[in-house]
Protein backbone atom coordinates (compact mmCIF):
# COMPACT_ATOMS: atom_id res chain seq x y z
CA UNK A 1 0.00 0.00 0.00
CA UNK A 2 1.41 3.24 -1.10
CA UNK A 3 1.38 6.22 1.06
CA UNK A 4 0.78 9.80 -0.13
CA UNK A 5 0.55 12.78 2.64
CA UNK A 6 0.25 16.29 1.53
CA UNK A 7 1.65 18.21 4.56
CA UNK A 8 -0.36 21.60 3.62
CA UNK A 9 -0.69 25.30 4.98
CA UNK A 10 -0.08 28.77 4.30
CA UNK A 11 3.45 30.06 3.70
CA UNK A 12 5.35 29.93 7.34
CA UNK A 13 3.56 27.41 8.77
CA UNK A 14 6.51 24.88 8.62
CA UNK A 15 5.54 22.75 5.40
CA UNK A 16 9.08 21.92 4.54
CA UNK A 17 10.47 20.90 8.09
CA UNK A 18 7.59 19.07 9.34
CA UNK A 19 7.55 17.68 5.83
CA UNK A 20 11.07 16.38 5.84
CA UNK A 21 10.86 15.19 9.60
CA UNK A 22 7.70 12.73 8.66
CA UNK A 23 9.33 11.74 5.57
CA UNK A 24 12.38 10.43 8.01
CA UNK A 25 10.06 8.77 10.25
CA UNK A 26 7.51 7.08 7.64
CA UNK A 27 10.84 6.12 5.39
CA UNK A 28 9.34 8.10 2.72
CA UNK A 29 10.56 10.49 -0.21
CA UNK A 30 10.31 14.44 0.63
CA UNK A 31 9.17 16.56 -2.15
CA UNK A 32 8.83 20.38 -2.28
CA UNK A 33 5.86 21.58 -3.98
CA UNK A 34 7.64 25.10 -4.60
CA UNK A 35 9.92 22.89 -6.56
CA UNK A 36 7.76 22.72 -9.36
CA UNK A 37 6.10 26.24 -9.52
CA UNK A 38 6.89 27.47 -13.31
CA UNK A 39 9.39 30.40 -13.14
CA UNK A 40 7.00 32.77 -14.42
CA UNK A 41 5.22 32.47 -10.80
CA UNK A 42 8.80 32.14 -8.96
CA UNK A 43 9.37 35.52 -10.73
CA UNK A 44 5.98 37.04 -9.58
CA UNK A 45 6.06 35.99 -6.09
CA UNK A 46 9.63 37.49 -6.09
CA UNK A 47 8.36 40.32 -7.23
CA UNK A 48 5.78 40.70 -4.58
CA UNK A 49 2.93 40.11 -6.83
CA UNK A 50 0.43 37.53 -5.40
CA UNK A 51 -0.63 34.52 -7.56
CA UNK A 52 -3.92 33.74 -8.79
CA UNK A 53 -5.93 30.99 -9.94
CA UNK A 54 -4.87 30.87 -13.12
CA UNK A 55 -1.03 31.22 -12.05
CA UNK A 56 -1.88 27.96 -10.06
CA UNK A 57 -3.56 26.01 -12.63
CA UNK A 58 -0.70 24.42 -14.39
CA UNK A 59 1.53 24.14 -11.13
CA UNK A 60 -1.08 21.96 -9.61
CA UNK A 61 -1.43 20.02 -12.74
CA UNK A 62 1.86 18.99 -12.50
CA UNK A 63 2.15 17.83 -9.18
CA UNK A 64 -1.50 15.88 -9.40
CA UNK A 65 0.55 14.20 -12.30
CA UNK A 66 3.37 13.89 -9.84
CA UNK A 67 1.40 12.60 -6.89
CA UNK A 68 -0.14 9.80 -9.76
CA UNK A 69 4.03 8.85 -10.26
CA UNK A 70 4.78 9.06 -7.02
CA UNK A 71 1.89 6.36 -5.83
CA UNK A 72 3.16 3.99 -8.33
CA UNK A 73 7.19 4.40 -6.58
CA UNK A 74 5.39 3.62 -3.27
CA UNK A 75 4.45 7.25 -1.46
CA UNK A 76 5.95 10.61 -0.97
CA UNK A 77 5.45 13.04 1.82
CA UNK A 78 4.46 16.38 0.11
CA UNK A 79 5.11 20.02 1.18
CA UNK A 80 2.28 22.19 -0.93
CA UNK A 81 -0.07 25.02 0.27
CA UNK A 82 -3.11 23.92 -1.21
CA UNK A 83 -5.28 27.19 0.40
CA UNK A 84 -8.08 26.39 -1.26
CA UNK A 85 -10.84 23.41 -1.95
CA UNK A 86 -10.66 23.60 -5.92
CA UNK A 87 -6.29 23.40 -5.27
CA UNK A 88 -6.94 20.33 -3.25
CA UNK A 89 -9.39 18.30 -5.43
CA UNK A 90 -7.11 18.78 -8.19
CA UNK A 91 -4.31 17.27 -6.02
CA UNK A 92 -6.80 14.54 -4.75
CA UNK A 93 -8.19 13.89 -8.37
CA UNK A 94 -5.50 10.86 -9.27
CA UNK A 95 -4.84 10.05 -5.66
CA UNK A 96 -5.64 9.25 -2.51
CA UNK A 97 -3.60 11.07 -0.56
CA UNK A 98 -3.87 11.93 3.64
CA UNK A 99 -4.04 15.63 4.34
CA UNK A 100 -2.01 16.77 7.43
CA UNK A 101 -2.31 21.05 7.45
CA UNK A 102 -0.64 23.09 9.78
CA UNK A 103 -2.47 25.68 11.66
CA UNK A 104 -1.11 28.64 13.30
CA UNK A 105 -2.04 32.93 14.06
CA UNK A 106 -1.17 35.57 11.39
CA UNK A 107 1.17 36.93 14.52
CA UNK A 108 3.63 33.72 14.49
CA UNK A 109 3.56 32.91 10.50
CA UNK A 110 4.71 36.72 10.26
CA UNK A 111 6.94 36.54 12.54
CA UNK A 112 8.57 33.11 10.99
CA UNK A 113 8.23 34.49 7.09
CA UNK A 114 10.04 37.52 8.44
CA UNK A 115 13.53 36.17 9.93
CA UNK A 116 13.13 33.33 7.40
CA UNK A 117 16.57 34.43 4.40
CA UNK A 118 16.64 33.81 0.75
CA UNK A 119 12.98 32.73 -0.04
CA UNK A 120 11.00 33.64 -3.00
CA UNK A 121 7.94 34.79 -0.72
CA UNK A 122 7.77 37.88 0.82
CA UNK A 123 6.51 38.12 3.70
CA UNK A 124 4.43 41.08 2.77
CA UNK A 125 2.53 38.36 0.74
CA UNK A 126 1.28 36.57 3.85
CA UNK A 127 -2.25 38.52 3.73
CA UNK A 128 -3.08 37.29 0.64
CA UNK A 129 -2.68 33.83 1.23
CA UNK A 130 -4.63 33.62 4.51
CA UNK A 131 -7.28 35.93 2.22
CA UNK A 132 -7.27 33.06 -0.53
CA UNK A 133 -6.94 29.82 2.30
CA UNK A 134 -10.48 28.12 3.04
CA UNK A 135 -10.19 25.67 6.07
CA UNK A 136 -10.72 22.18 5.41
CA UNK A 137 -12.76 20.54 7.13
CA UNK A 138 -11.28 16.86 7.05
CA UNK A 139 -7.90 15.24 7.46
CA UNK A 140 -5.00 15.91 10.27
CA UNK A 141 -5.10 19.72 11.89
CA UNK A 142 -2.06 20.26 14.07
CA UNK A 143 -0.91 23.74 15.89
CA UNK A 144 2.41 24.96 14.62
CA UNK A 145 2.49 26.28 18.26
CA UNK A 146 4.78 22.90 19.37
CA UNK A 147 8.45 21.89 18.73
CA UNK A 148 8.72 20.53 14.97
CA UNK A 149 9.12 17.18 16.91
CA UNK A 150 5.75 17.36 18.94
CA UNK A 151 4.15 18.21 15.52
CA UNK A 152 5.47 15.12 14.02
CA UNK A 153 5.05 12.73 16.67
CA UNK A 154 1.32 13.96 17.11
CA UNK A 155 0.60 13.97 13.36
CA UNK A 156 1.98 10.58 12.96
CA UNK A 157 -0.02 9.36 15.95
CA UNK A 158 -3.06 10.76 14.07
CA UNK A 159 -2.02 8.44 11.23
CA UNK A 160 -2.27 5.84 12.64
CA UNK A 161 -5.72 6.67 14.44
Amino acid sequence: MSKLIIVAGVSGSGKTTIGKLLAKKLNLPFEDADDYHPEANVEKMKAGHALNDADREPWLKILAEKLTEWKTQGGVVLACSALKESYRKTLSSKSDAKWVFLDGSFEVLKSRLTSRKNHFFKPVLLHSQIETLEEADYGIHVSIDQTPEEITEEILHKLDS
